[in-house]
């Protein structure tokens, strides 16, 4: 039995939002008066759709020279020092880390916050830490000393772990934010191409920009500009020696 609505080459095209492949319809296999019984082969060729590219999720006009990459992930071009998550399954602006007590990555938005959190916790465990040391009487016999203060001298050991581990967070943050630099490129620097070409921090900007930037938001400007800026003068700066 022929096969319905073939074109010359004796290919049947569908049309149609199926994408499977090229494979075999069988007929009808009931009879029918004058009709043969035995199942009739159609072969079907599926031409393959064209997919859409992925859309850009940048549309400003950057320096051909800064090294851009697409995340593998999200199919995104990426902005200078971001970076993907596979936790929150996203891309970061300025990733600095993600954070598993607050289930949530730390980025350019949120950095700042981040910060004051940190110190807001050192003041609450500090604070806690006085209300223990100062709960404690020493001047006991030591029986009598275990039983009425030994669960309160147990608090003041577990706060004062807490109490380094939040300032060494803190003061490591801040040493970062002094630097314009985050814990990822402070980690990884050797696997980041965009600080590989340079010697030193392209975004450092000096103390005082850097803190009134991550604090403030001043001066404003994006990373890819600040880095054509610093490799335009260390080429002006090489031709002129």
């Amino acid at each position: 039995m022929p096969c319905p609505s073939q074109d010359p080459s004796g290919a049947h095209q569908i049309r149609g939002p199926s994408r499977a492949p090229s494979s075999l319809i069988l007929g009808p296999t009931r009879s029918f008066p004058g009709i043969d019984s035995q199942p009739s082969l159609c072969y079907v060729n599926v031409q393959p759709q064209p997919q859409e590219e992925a859309k850009e999720e940048q549309t400003a006009m950057v320096p051909q020279t800064i090294p851009l990459r697409r995340c593998r992930y999200c199919l995104v071009l990426q902005p200078l020092r971001a970076r993907h998550c596979r936790e929150c399954r996203r891309c970061v602006r300025r990733y600095d880390h993600h954070c598993p007590w607050m289930e949530n990555c730390v980025g350019e938005r949120n950095h700042p916050l981040f910060v004051a959190y940190l110190a807001l916790q050192l003041v609450v465990l500090l604070w806690g830490l006085y209300l223990a040391w100062s709960g404690l009487r020493f001047f006991q016999p030591w029986g009598l000393w275990l039983r009425s203060s030994g669960l309160l001298f147990a608090t003041f050991l577990l706060l004062s772990l807490f109490s380094l581990v939040a300032g060494l967070l803190l003061a490591s943050h801040l040493y970062l934010v002094a630097s314009n630099t985050t814990t990822w490129e402070f980690i990884s620097s050797h696997r980041i191409a965009y600080l590989r070409q340079r010697p030193g921090n392209p975004f450092d900007r000096g103390l005082i920009r850097n803190l009134a930037h991550f604090f403030c938001g001043w001066p404003s400007g994006s990373w890819e500009t600040l880095w054509a800026e610093e490799e335009e003068e260390e080429e002006g700066s090489s031709q002129a020696v």
